[in-house]
């Protein structure tokens, strides 16, 4: 078993820091609220830092789970004085493609190796245990860090090099956003039209326009309940990192600049922290 370190106790990072402990995992746990890693400490029989450095001392793996590059940067700066040779940095926070590279040479540069590490199947997944990780880095460390991440992840894909792996989440967002769009008008469609939302989903739902949208949220959707999931906020930060790269690289991304200007329009309706399904907030719906 591994001696971990886990930074960020978010709706994330929580659970997945928990599958690590109940995994048999020596872990030790820090967040920028402290109350958070002690109650987490408490519940898992787990130990608990007072700062990042702290957290990563003699440690083998190091889980980041945080929310932006710059709240990356700042904890990765904050703990790169205990950082060295042989250790493993796995980066789950969607961040952008261009920090990941950076913070691969830094860690290099200590001896230590860096994978950026994104994950998909949100709340649900991470308590589950059953999250997907794309990853990108050096195939050595990946090939260690696999078996440790399975305490939290049902699947781990290399992607390739540094970066890769936020290019792919990037590509996630991509898709997700144009499915939920497409989910929402059909579902307002059928609204309107008079429809049984249950009877169409039943009929549609194991042809070719079934989604996992479809299937876990299109009841929520038509009852007007975003109280869960993955909020606005984060699907607007995740769309920019996209949008910014498609930039750099000449990506067109016409269907998922559209729908992030709609998301902010669900903002605009204090949907803010709402599920990434209140898209259908934004349309008519019948009398």
């Amino acid at each position: 078993m591994a001696k971990c370190a886990f930074l960020g106790l978010g709706v994330m990072g929580f659970p997945m820091a928990g599958h690590l402990a109940r995994a048999g995992h020596k872990v030790t746990v820090w967040n920028r609220t402290g109350a958070k890693a002690a109650d987490w400490a408490t519940a898992h029989k787990g130990d608990h830092a007072d700062d990042p450095a702290s957290a990563v001392f003699g440690k083998e793996f190091v889980f980041l789970c945080l929310g932006d590059d710059p709240d990356v940067e700042a904890v990765y700066g904050a703990m790169e004085p205990s950082l060295g040779a042989g250790m493993i940095i796995v980066d789950h926070t969607t961040a952008s493609a261009g920090l990941a590279r950076r913070l691969h040479k830094r860690a290099a540069d200590k001896g230590a190796n860096f994978i950026d590490a994104p994950i998909s199947g949100g709340q649900a997944g991470a308590e589950k245990g059953q999250l997907a990780i794309m990853c990108g880095g050096e195939p050595d460390a990946f090939a260690k860090a696999e078996p440790v991440m399975a305490s939290y992840g049902k699947g781990m894909t290399l992607i390739g090099e540094s970066g890769a792996g936020q290019l792919c989440k990037s590509v996630n967002q991509i898709c997700i956003a144009g499915i939920v769009q497409g989910l929402s008008e059909g579902l307002a469609f059928a609204d309107r039209a008079g429809l049984d939302a249950a009877k169409v989903i039943e009929a549609i739902s194991g042809g070719a326009a079934q989604s996992w949208q479809m299937v876990n949220r299109w009841e929520t959707m038509t009852q007007g309940q975003f109280e869960h999931g993955f909020a606005v906020d984060w699907m607007r930060k995740d769309l920019r990192i996209a949008l910014e790269t498609a930039r750099e690289t000449g990506a067109s991304l016409p269907v998922a600049a559209l729908v992030d200007q709609y998301y902010a329009d669900v903002q605009a309706m204090g949907g803010a922290r709402w599920d990434t399904s209140s898209l259908i907030a934004r349309l008519p719906k019948s009398d």
